[in-house]
């Protein structure tokens, strides 16, 4: 039975990971995450996921590789990891009082027969958010929390409190769909609920 590579330094895929049982090892993978000029964002992640999962079986070609990447969408757009707080307000004042899209595309590549065989995926989540102030935004900034996220906010986290309803997959938006990625891992003979 191969073992699995997950190819993110995320703490949040691995928890979800954890969350189901699966056994695993993780690495994070150096690549160019540049969006190409009019690339749509469900095609984006996908060829980023597909590219981090490219770059694990070639490190690790002996395992299963698991790859994933989440993007936050509003009118189109992709919101990043903010760079600075002022970065971070502006996508909160964005996201305020509308509904948008978590996109998750996650690729499971493997060696079979000589050759990569990758299998992937997209998830969409829309999140509905409550109109914010801007103390409100101030104060969730303060809290450090969005810095590190997608759209400058966690919803596993303090911004909880700003959403009035998601429709979707609630782990998608925490970074990892875990009903589709159980189904593939097991499609790679890689078991869940183990202890």
């Amino acid at each position: 039975m191969k073992k699995l590579l997950l190819a993110s330094g995320s703490s949040r895929r691995k928890e979800l990971l954890d969350q189901i049982g699966v056994q695993y090892q993780s690495a994070s993978m150096d690549i160019d995450e540049s969006v190409q000029v009019s690339e749509a964002p469900s095609d984006y992640v996908l060829r980023m996921a597909i590219e981090k999962a490219q770059a694990g079986i070639e490190a690790k070609p002996d395992m299963v590789v698991l790859a994933a990447d989440t993007s936050v969408v509003v009118a189109g757009n992709i919101l990043g990891k903010p760079d600075n707080a002022q970065v971070a307000h502006e996508m909160l004042r964005h996201l305020s009082g509308k509904t948008h899209q978590v996109l998750t595309a996650i690729a499971v590549a493997t060696h079979i027969q000589g050759k990569v065989s990758i299998a992937s995926q997209v998830v969409v989540t829309d999140v509905s958010f409550s109109v914010l102030t801007d103390q409100q935004i101030e104060q969730y900034i303060n809290t450090t929390e969005p810095m590190d996220k997608a759209g400058a906010y966690g919803i596993q986290g303090k911004a909880a409190l700003f959403v009035e309803r998601i429709q979707g997959s609630y782990s998608n938006v925490v970074g990892l769909p875990l009903a589709e990625t159980g189904k593939i891992l097991q499609r790679f003979d890689i078991p869940v609920w183990r202890d």
